[in-house]
């Protein structure tokens, strides 16, 4: 099987607008919440979400283009853009039949369809947007980003829920392993905040009913009451090691372990015991021919909901015994909320940016955990050490769990 390598990173979040500034504001710890500016919240239960701020889709695309797109393809395009330039790319030389792309997307264009179904109810059908059925389906991302680069290779969408991130990076990862790609470009985009999505998630309390945005996201915190609705998107190029050595790319990390699993259990709660999740992480570390004692660093699902994080933490330790105690666990919702379809790629940037830097960052807000959740959460301060070896797990409605395993790169 081929190694695979990292080569370039993007990213849009409630932080920042490409990976640097994001990453400087995560060692900053910044909370990118506030109150929801999308629409009127006025008789909302829920009135926060994590927002991407100061986004001109016009500083990535023709406006033209940016209009026929919801937000997640805009996102998915720019942060696709910024990790071709990361890696070095030059699509002229390159043969792009041998170039994929796998960006997945949860929810699709929910924004689109509120919009156009009102003209139906109103009785307007007829003036629906011909844009419509492009807008809303969630395969644009990759669609689009695909048209725009000129990415002829393998094409598509991975939709496994809050765990779809993850899985696009993965399958993407066993593409160029199996030799169907040299290239992939790979992860998620979303853009969830709307009236329809934000009641539906409020209807089955999963949303943060917190006021102060420094206490709505508060990963595995006694006091956690939900998730936050975040948007965004992460995009990382895998290669080939043979490719990327051939070309002399900058290798930022290699891929060597990827698990995926199904509770089979429940549409909305994570199997009680962990196990599903648990065996998602044992096969992403048996993969990569190491025992649980090597691992340094796990970023967690870590939603900030009461099932999530007690039974993520049941998961750890599931997979990893008692060398769970010994391994830096954190959250990175606890600074951009919950980006559903895109949270396991702008959270998998951020493993390959603590490996890069040797730091690993708070959980931001967390002040007191309970119960079985004993395990170490960095709380309080980042900590600044060698990581070697990260693991990032996404777990999805459904019972999808997915998990995947990152090293410091070595010749």
């Amino acid at each position: 099987m081929k190694r695979v390598v990292v080569t370039g990173m993007g990213a849009v979040t409630p932080i920042g607008n490409n990976v640097n500034e994001f990453w400087e504001n995560i060692k900053k710890n910044t909370v990118g919440i506030g109150e929801i500016t999308k629409f009127d919240v006025s008789d909302y239960k829920c009135k926060l979400a994590a927002e991407v701020k100061n986004f001109d889709p016009k500083d990535y695309m023709d406006p033209k283009m940016a209009r026929r797109m919801e937000p997640f393809c805009q996102y998915a395009i720019a942060a696709a853009g910024e990790a071709i330039k990361d890696a070095g790319l030059d699509l002229e030389k390159e043969d792009r039949t041998r170039i994929g792309t796998c960006i997945g997307n949860g929810l699709g264009g929910v924004a689109t369809i509120e919009k156009e179904h009102k003209k139906v109810v109103e009785g307007k059908a007829n003036r629906v947007s011909v844009m419509m059925v492009p807008m809303m389906i969630s395969n644009m991302a990759s669609g689009n980003v695909a048209i725009c680069y000129g990415l002829e290779g393998k094409c598509t969408d991975i939709v496994t829920a809050c765990a779809t991130g993850t899985n696009s990076i993965g399958e993407a990862y066993r593409y160029i392993q199996c030799g169907e790609a040299d290239v992939m470009v790979a992860g998620g985009a979303e853009s969830p905040i709307c009236e329809t999505n934000v009641s539906g998630f409020i209807s089955m309390t999963a949303l943060s009913s917190a006021e102060d945005p420094a206490k709505a996201s508060v990963p595995f915190d006694k006091d956690r009451c939900g998730f936050v609705i975040a948007e965004g998107a992460g995009v990382v190029i895998l290669e080939s090691y043979e490719h990327a050595k051939a070309r002399g790319a900058k290798i930022l990390a290699e891929i060597v372990g990827y698990g995926s699993t199904c509770d089979a259990y429940h549409i909305t709660s994570p199997k009680e015991d962990g196990s599903g999740a648990g065996r998602a992480m044992k096969l992403a570390i048996e993969e990569a021919g190491i025992t649980p004692a090597d691992i340094d660093y796990v970023n967690a699902h870590g939603t900030s909901t009461h099932h999530n994080d007690l039974f993520e933490t049941r998961a750890i330790k599931y997979a990893m015994g008692e060398d769970a105690y010994n391994v830096n666990i954190n959250s990175t919702k606890s600074m951009i909320g919950h980006l559903f379809g895109a949270a396991g790629a702008v959270e998998f940037i951020t493993c390959v940016k603590s490996i890069e830097e040797g730091y690993i960052h708070p959980t931001v807000g967390l002040k007191e955990t309970e119960g079985e959740m004993d395990l170490n959460y960095t709380m309080g301060e980042g900590v600044y050490k060698d990581v070697k070896y990260a693991i990032s797990n996404s777990l999805g409605f459904g019972g999808h769990n997915a998990s995947i395993l990152v090293k410091k790169f070595e010749e």
